[in-house]
């Protein structure tokens, strides 16, 4: 039997993986890599205009089908592209192997146009970074990198593979990775003391993460919820592991405002954070967020982050629906009728304080319902009347996120995706690979205008390989998100005081003729009874859509 080629060897190697798609923009280095795909037809390349593209729809992939998705990019360049989207990746412990090919390693000491240390440079933000140094190799690296991609803290591997190694013959048995199980459970006694401090909470809060959804806790943590009456805060969470029309859900955490934040926290006696770093905000803290009598308790299966900013009084490095299933059945038998009758109380409280919120919101956008431009509530509530029962939601609405929450709004989980790593961006690239992922769905994203500029080109890989993606650009003409946290830094200072180039108005920017010369179809609204019909007829497309909505970018409203 003949051996393989080290490009073929990696293919073959992929295939035993599970890999389907490969998500990626090529080069002169990858050429070996690109010429042996066409003798394999199962595997489809899906052909990004740039690296942080090709980055975004393998991170929406990955995060949607819960498998580590496979990137190629090009040389030094084309790393250096993708990194600003592989920040949002590696903070959000997106699982991901990506390869770029590198110069023969004959000839190196040249300094050849392109080159560079590539290892280094992806070292920043991926767990780990290697070079081949033979076809032998290749299997094994890629082998290591899937595996390590899907373990606790998961996120993004980097194997850079020389020209020459992909044309050397590869003598190494092609065997899928086998992934070790790391889903531990904590010991009886601690589930017995969470346990019994929640039981005993007056005002328990819980604060959830992705590590939730990635776990598959999401019924546990309803359970949890429902039983001891906790008010629930979604933090840091790239798919919203609770449902957010659940009348215990208050809502995301306030990551950018520290008295926000702590208003938030406030009335809590006990706050579990369970899947989630704790707390990423954007700004450091010179002292904990916490009440000072509250009682903390930080469940993650990533052991580095328990008590990493602030010490818990429990921190338990362990699978979050394991936990949370011992932490139920723990309960069933220890709560009073008392605690019980609490715990319903406390739950119908929440329920009201969530109507107050929602009808405070409700009232923000009646007030500036016929404004022209309209206003983000009234785009939000018509976006929501129109949507269709099985939409899966990515959003990056940045500044209409509130009124999002208001109108669109789902009773079970899997349907609501978020930008969560801080780079902006992902809300144009990421729904492509939810959508390649969850075909069945039909999958709708709203973005901001100054995000959606940043990876614009992914229009032309939706268009070209028919990926009936719905977005909706929410238009305000400006970095509005920018202006807000400029009056926030300026406080009483602001008067008279100019927004330095926040505003994109000179010349516009028309996403609907930017969508056309994609090959995407693109109508601009100004009018809101114009929104129903474009919402439906988009997400009944067998073909990718954009509705450029025109909104007011009013800074005096504080309803964000």
């Amino acid at each position: 039997m003949p051996l393989l080629t080290g490009r073929s060897a990696m293919i073959e190697q992929l295939l035993a993986e599970g890999v389907r798609y490969i998500f990626g923009n090529p080069g002169t280095t990858e050429q070996a890599f690109m010429d042996a795909l066409q003798d394999y037809p199962q595997l489809q390349y899906i052909l990004a205009l740039q690296e942080s593209v090709a980055i975004g729809v393998a991170d929406g992939y990955a995060r949607a089908s819960g498998r580590p998705s496979f990137v190629q990019l090009h040389i030094m360049p084309g790393l250096g592209n993708a990194m600003g989207m592989l920040y949002n990746s590696y903070r959000t412990h997106t699982p991901m192997v990506i390869y770029a090919g590198q110069h023969p390693q004959r000839g190196n000491s040249q300094d050849p146009i392109l080159a560079g240390d590539l290892v280094r440079l992806a070292q920043p933000l991926t767990k780990s970074g290697v070079e081949a140094q033979d076809a032998n190799e290749i299997p094994i690296l890629l082998r290591r990198a899937f595996k390590l991609a899907l373990e606790p803290p998961r996120g993004p591997v980097f194997l850079a593979v020389p020209t020459n190694v992909m044309d050397e013959e590869c003598e190494e048995p092609i065997v899928a990775s086998a992934a070790a199980d790391l889903r531990l459970r904590p010991a009886p006694e601690v589930i017995r003391r969470m346990a019994s401090m929640l039981a005993g909470a007056r005002s328990p809060l819980i604060i959830c993460g992705d590590g939730v959804a990635i776990a598959g806790g999401q019924g546990e943590l309803i359970r949890l919820a429902e039983t001891v009456g906790a008010r629930v805060h979604a933090s840091f969470s790239p798919e919203l592991p609770f449902p957010s029309k659940h009348p215990l859900y208050a809502g995301l955490l306030n990551v950018v405002s520290a008295p926000a934040l702590k208003g938030q926290l406030s009335t809590a006696d006990l706050i579990l954070a369970i899947g989630t770093p704790v707390l990423p905000l954007l700004f450091p803290l010179d002292e904990p967020p916490f009440p000072a009598e509250a009682h903390i308790v930080h469940i993650d299966s990533d052991a580095s982050e328990i008590g990493k900013n602030w010490p818990a009084e429990i921190g338990v490095a362990a699978d979050p629906r394991l936990t949370l299933k011992d932490v139920n059945e723990e309960l069933k038998g220890m709560m009073t009728d008392e605690q019980r009758q609490a715990a319903r109380a406390r739950a119908d409280a929440v329920a009201a304080l969530g109507d107050q919120m929602m009808q405070a919101l409700e009232g923000a956008a009646r007030a500036r319902w016929d404004s022209h431009p309209m206003s983000a509530g009234r785009m939000m509530s018509e976006i929501g009347d129109a949507l269709h029962p099985d939409t899966v939601l990515f959003d990056e609405s940045i500044t209409s996120g509130g009124y999002l929450m208001r109108y669109l709004r789902f009773e079970d989980t899997g349907r609501h995706y978020r930008a969560a790593g801080g780079g902006l961006g992902p809300g144009m690239p990421n729904p492509i690979g939810i959508k390649l992922a969850r075909p069945e769905a039909r999958v709708l994203s709203v973005v901001g205008d100054g995000s959606a500029l940043y990876t614009i080109q992914a229009l032309w890989t939706a268009a070209h390989h028919k990926v009936p993606v719905t977005w909706v650009i929410a238009n305000n003409r400006s970095y509005r998100i920018l202006k807000l946290n400029m009056l926030e830094y300026l406080g009483e200072g602001a008067a008279g005081r100019k927004f330095v180039e926040m505003d994109m108005t000179d010349p516009p920017v028309d996403f609907a003729q930017i969508a056309a010369s994609f090959g995407v179809k693109g109508v601009r609204i100004e009018h809101p009874d114009e929104i129903g019909d474009a919402v439906r007829e988009a997400q009944a497309a067998e073909e990718p859509r954009l509705l450029d909505i025109v909104i007011e970018g009013d800074i005096r409203s504080r309803w964000l």
